[in-house]
């Protein structure tokens, strides 16, 4: 059998790849572990991990995991926004933002605070029925200093590729640590409150009135709607390609922020219910303990708020499987990035009895 013989050339492009040089984390809308859809937008992280929406508006949204995506580039999602109640006249504090934190120590070969900041370079896909001037701050939330761009939808409904370059900056760092230090902000709306001075497109001072100029009011009709994907930040003054991850290293990466026993927060699935058996003797009968540990898939950022949920979604609950009950006053002690563990007395078990509860970790920025 002829053995191929592997140039030099080949080598070192399969050696010399950088690997995960996207800051974002799940920039091809991929991994949704919270929900594929939810309308009635309040702020939070709704749907797509590591993507939070921020609103304080009278018009109201829906935002979902969409397959709708620009063709031939290799993805299979976006993230889509959509307007259910308009608002066209816009009140001066009112805003809607998407956006993603990022911890520090993930920030520090930038070398932002030397003379020798790298530049950054920010490049993604978006489709919208609104044209026009769209904002993107950048926030380095621990200097208190700003960064905002505009970019131009130029033709509705068509999937166009934007990129956009921010210096680096030389005066001020990022803490190494696993707080949050820079916010990557997608406006879609912005009141006079963060439109009335000149738009900061170096890096300063945060001020509200240089956050968004010139910045176009998304929910002024039901008719607008937006879809992006391929969000990549990376260093340097170009865009390359598109950094896809292996869809285990992309969940990998989410589960840090965030972890869930349920599919898309369906707590009546059985699969994602975690059954326990309750423990104790004779002498103990009345108070029995019913105790479980639980390790998390994938160590978190810091230890995670978690929450026991019963299978039709009620917090602090479990599902009692002997009398079919609801029992109530359950929760998670012992937290650590690695797990919990799960204890609980109640007269109302017998050694034996079993139970279901499902939850929630929440480690997010």
């Amino acid at each position: 059998m002829a053995i191929s013989k592997v140039t030099s050339a080949a080598l070192e492009t399969s050696t010399n790849q950088p690997g995960f040089r996207n800051i974002i984390i799940n920039g091809d809308i991929s991994i949704a572990q919270r929900a594929t859809s939810k309308s009635s937008l309040t702020t939070g992280f709704n749907t797509v991990d590591r993507f939070e929406v921020l609103k304080s508006a009278d018009s109201d949204f829906t935002e979902s995991q969409s397959t709708d995506v620009p063709s031939g580039q290799g993805f299979a999602n976006s993230w889509k926004i959509e307007c259910t109640t308009a608002d066209a006249s816009l009140d001066a504090g009112h805003y809607l933002i998407w956006r993603q934190p990022i911890e520090g120590q993930n920030l520090q070969y930038l070398k932002f605070g030397t003379s020798s900041a790298e530049s950054i370079t920010l490049s993604f896909w978006i489709k919208s029925s609104k044209t026009g001037t769209y904002t993107i701050g950048l926030r380095n939330i621990d200097n208190n200093k700003l960064n905002s761009q505009s970019y131009t939808i130029s033709s509705a409904d068509t999937w166009e590729k934007k990129t956009i370059t921010f210096d680096g900056d030389t005066s001020s760092g990022f803490n190494n640590d696993n707080g949050e230090s820079l916010r990557v902000q997608f406006n879609f709306i912005a009141g006079s409150t963060y439109t009335s001075g000149t738009l900061q497109n170096t890096w300063g001072t945060y001020d509200n009135a240089n956050y968004a100029v010139g910045q176009l009011n998304f929910g002024d009709s039901t008719s607008n709607e937006a879809y992006i994907t391929g969000v990549q930040l990376e260093a340097g003054t170009t865009a390359s390609d598109f950094e896809f991850l292996p869809v285990d290293a992309n969940l990998n990466r989410c589960l840090r922020y965030y972890e869930t026993s349920m599919t898309y927060g369906d707590y009546s699935q059985y699969e994602g219910q975690i059954p326990c058996c309750a423990v104790g003797n004779s002498t103990y009968e009345g108070t029995v303990n019913q105790i479980q540990g639980r390790e998390f898939k994938v160590w978190k950022r810091s230890a995670p708020t978690v929450t026991i949920y019963h299978q039709d979604g009620t917090s602090g609950s479990t599902y009692r499987i002997h009398d079919a009950q609801k029992t109530t006053g359950h929760a998670a002690q012992h937290i650590n990035q690695n797990g919990f563990l799960y204890v609980y007395q109640t007269s109302a078990f017998n050694s034996g009895h079993w139970f279901y509860y499902g939850f929630t970790a929440d480690a997010e920025l």
